[in-house]
Parts: structure tokens; sequence; C-alpha cells
């Protein structure tokens, strides 16, 4: 099979079908309704996001638009509802100061690119695996980053220079206190506050844009002195490459990568947030990142910027009683011509009203109730939540990530490792093997042996049952454990109850069983599951023991061999014992024969 025609197979399969384009018709006025809703509470979000990321708030609408469309359409959830998110003006603010507005356009495309690979190559099944307390460490640290970066529009000073949100919020507080704008401050209280407050009482009511209207209104009528977004083109600019600079490219792939790995977590934690909150909703992972692939191929040529699924709006799509991606679809029809019909209006939002929504965003954002219950599961977990969200704040969100990820891994290990362990059981009391195997004919371990015999088992036999993964985390602690045995004529040790083995672990129970036979004791293995045969194959750890008979499907087949051994090593030394009165009884029988038979 060529090459082309895997891509092309792989492309069709990511490709939206007709059975799923067909149900978008089948409750238009509920999916209307629910877009309409969305679109209402995703304008100012929009707004305040293109405006945080440095590339103006045309941009957001733009990426609202256009990426929240192709997303709708080529999306792997019928519930989904994308565009300029938080988490992703984290990771766009450090760009655009370095690179420019062209710059984070290119980031954009070369992040679609990386996208559209993920999905041919069938990445989004290893979404799943980032730890639940590093999703909610880096939501807590977004969540912090979101609200530092609106310190400088609510207080009404300039943005100062720098990357890092906390120190440009000292700054911004620097240049307030030097010349305060008190309405500005009051502007982004009084909405956030009616967000806040609002969402409590009425959680149906659309309160962002209320506030700021309210505060668009007053602030027009009462002449305050506060900043507002100022001249807006009606319509979106034509598509264009012009942007792109092909000599900067090998300096935007990290960047490209930052912001591709971002939108892939961040819209597949979206899609499985709709899955939860609708009945039936199942979205599939890699048509979502061809999707999102296609939508940051596209914003960047309107001007718009990188792109995501966001949570807050889908689940507000959710809530309308969205039936169908037609929903997503309406809502940015809706935000589309709001930049055609009304950019004089939208011109005219104070800056501060909009920091006040995306600080009310960012408090909505930490869940306290599922921090509390993270805390209380472990300090491994709290430490990993706490370490990935101060990670957030001091570097960038990836970052944060990868050393959440790296650090849950270290401490899964070593819970595999206290997990792991190897206990000494009785023999006359084994119960049978987890296989369910049975041996036929009579159990050693049932009482077809008398006292003296039981006590020899006892005495020379102890039998080990391995439990739980036997990996490199918990191997050589297992082999200590091992060898500390007392001295003992038969080892068994009983494998059925191993739930993993690594080659770390293979080598480190080869490693054992030779010390047992170098002090002189039979080893016996028993039980070994049919998935543990390749890494203990591929090593030969037990190619000396299957040579010599000694490998087991059963324990009590292994119990049944060491006391056909023990009996065997006892039977020279009984015959011994009893040699000479075998012999005086011989004597005597063959003298009363010579007495009754005389020559």
């Amino acid at each position: 099979m060529s090459l082309a025609t895997v891509v092309g197979d792989r492309v069709r399969a990511v490709l939206p079908t007709r059975a799923i384009l067909a149900t978008m018709g089948r409750a238009p006025r509920r999916d209307l309704l629910a877009g309409l809703t969305v679109a209402i509470v995703a304008l100012p979000l929009a707004l305040g996001f293109g405006i945080s990321s440095g590339a103006g708030a045309e941009a957001g609408l733009a990426t609202a638009v256009v990426a929240g469309a192709l997303a709708a359409v080529f999306g792997g959830s019928d519930l989904q509802v994308s565009g300029p998110t938080g988490a992703m003006t984290v990771v766009l603010v450090p760009i655009v100061a370095r690179y420019g507005t062209d710059g984070v356009l290119t980031v954009g495309l070369l992040a679609g690119v990386l996208l559209v690979v993920l999905a041919l190559v069938r990445a989004g099944r290893w979404m799943v695996y980032v730890p639940v307390p590093v999703v909610e460490g880096f939501t807590v640290g977004i969540a912090g980053v979101i609200a530092l970066q609106q310190v400088p529009g609510a207080l009404g000073v300039r943005k100062p220079e720098g990357d890092n949100p906390a120190v440009v919020a000292a700054r911004a507080v620097r240049d307030f206190a030097a010349a305060p704008h008190w309405a500005s401050v009051g502007v982004a209280l009084a909405v956030a506050a009616v967000m806040l407050v609002g969402v409590r009482l009425r959680p149906a009511l659309p309160f962002s844009l209320i506030a700021v209207v309210a505060a668009t209104v007053t602030a027009e009528l009462a002449g305050l002195p506060v900043a507002t977004i100022g001249h807006l083109p009606s319509g979106l600019p034509a598509p264009s490459l012009g942007f792109v600079d092909l000599s900067a490219v090998p300096a935007l792939l990290p960047s490209a990568f930052a912001v591709a790995a971002l939108a892939a977590l961040e819209s597949l934690m979206s899609a499985t947030a709709a899955d939860a909150m609708s009945v039936s909703g199942r979205h599939d992972s890699d048509r979502e990142l061809f999707g999102q692939g296609l939508a940051n191929l596209a914003a960047p040529l309107f001007g718009g910027v990188a792109a995501t699924g966001a949570i807050a709006r889908t689940a507000v799509n959710v809530r309308s009683g969205a039936a169908s991606r037609l929903a997503a679809l309406v809502h940015a029809g809706v935000l589309a011509v709001i930049v055609f019909a009304a950019a004089p209006l939208v011109a005219g939002i104070p800056l501060a009203a909009l920091a006040g929504v995306l600080i009310a965003t960012a408090v909505r954002m930490v869940e306290v109730g599922s921090l509390r219950a993270l805390a209380r599961t472990g300090r491994g977990e709290a430490a990993v939540l706490a370490l990935t969200a101060v990670a957030t704040l001091a570097f960038d969100l990836v970052t944060a990530v990868v050393v959440g990820v790296l650090v849950s891994g270290v401490l899964a290990l070593a819970a595999v490792a206290r997990a792991a362990r190897v206990e000494q059981v009785a023999l006359l009391a084994e119960p049978p093997e987890a296989s369910g195997r049975e041996v036929p004919g009579p159990r050693p371990d049932r009482g077809d042996h008398g006292e003296e015999e039981r006590a020899l088992l006892a005495e020379h036999i102890v039998a080990y049952r391995i439990d739980g993964p036997l990996l490199f985390a918990a191997a050589h602690r297992f082999l200590l454990e091992l060898t500390e045995s007392a001295e003992v004529e038969v080892a068994i040790l009983r494998m059925s109850r191993v739930s993993a083995i690594d080659a770390s672990g293979a080598t480190v129970l080869g490693d054992a069983i030779s010390a047992l036979r170098r002090r002189g004791t039979l080893v016996l293995v028993s039980g070994v599951r049919d998935e543990h045969h390749r890494p203990l194959d591929a090593l030969g750890v037990l190619d000396r023991l299957r040579a010599d008979g000694h490998v087991f499907a059963t324990t009590p087949e292994a119990i049944a061999h060491a006391r056909t051994h023990l009996r065997e090593r006892s039977a020279p030394a009984d015959h011994d014992r009893t040699a000479p009165a075998d012999r005086d009884r011989t004597a005597a029988g063959a003298g009363a024969h010579r007495h009754r038979h005389p020559r």
C-alpha cells in the first residue's frame, strides 16, 4: 500500500460523514436559540481575549467567526464551541511581544499544520493520559495569569513592557499609583461584580453582555474618562498569506509546537466535558484535532489568532439545549453579523469593562470544590496541582504541563513500587490459582499425606506469592526481600498475581532465581501468565528452569513436585537407617531356614 493511499484513507477517516452533517437538521429551532445565546456570551470574551493577546479586538472576533465555523463543521464533537480562549491567550502574549502580530499569525498557521498531522497519526487517544491534578493545576494557573493580564486595563493604564504577567501587573500598579484612574477601576469592578453575583442568581442570563452594555452606556452618558476599544473594521479582511516570513519559520517552530499542544489538550478536554454534560454525545478525538487544525490554518488568513475548543462557551451551548453542531455554526454566523453590522457600537466598549469580564471569568474558572477534593486525596496530588499552577505563573503553560506530568509520573512509579510485594504464604492452605486451572487428582495440600509429611513440607519448602506489577521501580526491593529468606530446600515462586512485568523486573527475577540456586535451593515457578512470557523469554529468565521441568501452570503442581523431590532426597537416608535391622531379620530368617532344612 502506497503512502498516498494511507494518507488518503486517514483523511477520509477524519472528514465529516453525511450522517454527521445530517444531524444538523434534526432540531434546528433548538440549535438556533442555543447558537444565539452562545454568541451573546462569546462576544465580550472574543473581544477581551483578542485584546489580551496583543493582537487586538478585531483578531479575537475574526478568530471566533472563522475558527468557530470551521471547527463546528469539521470537528469531532457535535456540541463543541471553538474560538479564542484564556489559556491560548497566556501562550500568545509572549509570542506577540517577541515576534509581533505577523509572528503570532504565522505561529497559528504552523500550529494548524501540526494539529492536522496529529489527527492523521491518530494522536487523539494519547491526550487522555494527562493526570487530573495537572489539568486542575494549569486551570488554576491560567486563571491567575488571565486575572494578572487584566490589571493594566482595569486600572486604566497603558500596558507596561514585559512578558511575565506578574511583573507586568506590578508595573501597572506602580503606574496607577503615580496617576490614579478611578473611573476605570469602578467600571471593571462593577462589571465583574454583576457577572459573579448575577450568575448565582440567574445562571441562564448572559450577564457578561448585560454588564458590558450597561458599562458602555453609563460611560457614554456620564462622560467617564475611560479608554475604549476604538475603531473596528466593518468586516473581515481579505484572506492573505502576506504575514508569513519563511526565514522566521525555524525560530517560530518551538512556539508553534507549544500552541498546537495546548490547542489539542484544551480542545479534547472541552469535548470530553461536553460529552459528560450531554446525554448521548461522544466525540471523535482524531476528528476533533483535524477540525481544530483546519480552523487554525484558516483563522490567521483573516487576521485571527490561534483557537481551541472553549469549555465555558461549550457549557453554555449544551445548557442552552443545543442538539447538533448547527448551534456552534450559528454562533459564528451571529458574530459575523455583529462584525459587519455593529462594528461602530462595539468600538465604544470600555477596555475596563472587558477587563472586568475576564477577571470574573478567571474567578469562575477556579472550582474550589474540586481543589478541596483533590487535596483530600493525598499530598502527592496536591503537590502536583500546586506545582503546575506555580509553573504556569512563573514560566508558561506548556512547561507547566510537562513538569506536572513528569512529577505525576514519578509519584505513580512510587505508588507502583509500594503496590508490588513479595509475601511468604502457607503451603497447607493454598487457594486455587487465579486462572482457575486445577490439576486432576488429589490436591497435595488437602490431607493426602500424614502429619509427618506435613511437617516435612513446612520445614523444607517455602512459597512466595508475588503480587502487583514487577516493574523497575519495585524490582530491586523485590530482590532484597526474596533473597533474604531462610535456608530452605525448595522455594516456590507464585507468579499468578503479577499484574505486569518489564525488562527490569524480569532481569531482577532472574537474578533472584540465580542467587537461590547458588545457595542450593531448588527453585520452582508457577502460574506465569501468558502475556508475561515475552519479557521473560526474551531475557532467558526461565530457560534453565523450563529445561529442568521446574516451571508449572499451577501451584499445586509445583507443591507435588517439591514433595516428590523431598521424598527422593530422604529415601537414601531412610535406607541407611533401616539397613542393619533388615540385615538382622534376613540373617535370622536364613538361620531358621537352615535349621528346618539341614543339608
